[in-house]
């Protein structure tokens, strides 16, 4: 559990950093907004789009971090996980593995004895081409 709150702080303090810099690259090179006066007096600023490519790229980094916090967030463990719970949970999962164990084992098994049923038909058929082409030549 320590290594996801690990994760998780290093996620948060990824997702702080996009905003500083997006924040930083906002100010850097932001330019002043034109005021416009509308037909009914009231004013409206004229936005500045050039700093499209640097607010989708943000956007997007803070987008990616917040839905791994949100990962990290669930797969922590609940606070009604007791010990005895994980243990049982866990014995569960050993079962449940074992018995998928077993089924790809009778799996492979099975694939080994097609694929020997496989060359032994190739076998034939290579045998019998052989004696096809050798009865067929003068």
């Amino acid at each position: 559990m320590a290594d996801r709150l690990t994760q998780l702080q290093d996620h948060l303090n990824q997702l702080a950093e996009h905003f500083c810099n997006s924040i930083g690259i906002i100010q850097q090179t932001a330019t002043k907004s034109t005021l416009h006066q509308n037909s009914d007096n009231t004013t409206e600023a004229t936005p500045d789009v050039t700093q499209e490519g640097h607010s989708h790229l943000f956007a997007t980094l803070i987008s990616h971090t917040v839905r791994d916090i949100d990962y990290l967030i669930d797969a922590l463990p609940s606070e009604k996980s007791t010990t005895s719970l994980q243990i049982q949970s866990l014995t569960q999962l050993e079962k449940e593995n074992e018995a998928a164990g077993e089924e790809l084992r009778a799996t492979v098994k099975e694939g080994q004895a097609l694929l020997e049923e496989i060359r032994s038909a190739l076998s034939g058929i290579s045998d019998e081409i052989l004696k096809t082409r050798c009865s067929v030549k003068p």
